[in-house]
């Protein structure tokens, strides 16, 4: 992890020299951090659904936090954008990884969350655990997802950095299981320039398996 930290300014970097695309995918110094997703339809977070994207992405791995039910892609590196997969998580479970002892956690999924409990649970994360100084619900609404009565959830946050941040989650809960799939980048010009591609991996989304 200490490298993959270490990386994240490397990428940002690579990012406005042009090497975007090279410097992702391929690492630096020959270490191979990311892994190539082509636009064909993909299974993700733990082979519970199936998405199609409409351009290359590039998947990043498994980080300290994440569950073993997650998935992280990105187009232009971690620090400028990314899109998360959480699939099928069970009532009572976490949607982060965190120390049982830990003074302040992410409160635990239930299957009987509202919209705003889950919106709730979201902001918590990035409060708790996502480094976010400030955090503020835009909109929150019905949606379906994947064919489900689902919610969008739009959402704004100021990360430790001083990086305006703004986000979009889809998600439903499912036979009592939460799938969900976000999409969080900066504000400045990488939220709205990936927000179409987003809708497009939203609205090819399917179910694939409760395991």
């Amino acid at each position: 992890m200490r490298r993959q930290k270490l990386l994240a300014p490397m990428i940002a970097l690579a990012l406005f020299s042009g090497g975007a695309t090279q410097a992702v995918a391929q690492g630096f110094g020959g270490y191979n951090l990311f892994s190539l997703v082509r636009p064909r339809p993909q299974i993700v977070a733990r082979g519970t659904m199936i998405v199609t994207p409409g351009v290359e992405w590039n998947r990043i791995p498994q980080g300290q936090f994440d569950i073993a039910r997650e998935e992280n892609w990105t187009l232009n590196g971690p620090v400028l954008d990314g899109i998360t997969f959480i699939g099928g998580v069970e009532n009572d479970k976490r949607i982060v990884d965190q120390r049982r002892k830990a003074d302040r956690k992410v409160p635990n999924f239930r299957s009987d969350m509202t919209p705003q409990e889950i919106a709730d649970m979201i902001e918590s994360y990035y409060m708790i655990r996502g480094g976010a100084v400030e955090f503020e619900t835009t909109g929150l609404k019905p949606r379906t997802f994947m064919g489900f009565p689902g919610f969008q959830l739009d959402y704004k946050h100021l990360g430790g950095d001083e990086v305006d941040r703004q986000g979009r989650a889809v998600g439903a809960i499912i036979n009592g299981r939460l799938y969900l799939t976000l999409f969080d980048a900066t504000r400045l010009h990488y939220f709205g320039a990936g927000l179409p591609e987003f809708e497009r991996i939203v609205a090819s989304a399917r179910l694939r398996s409760q395991r």
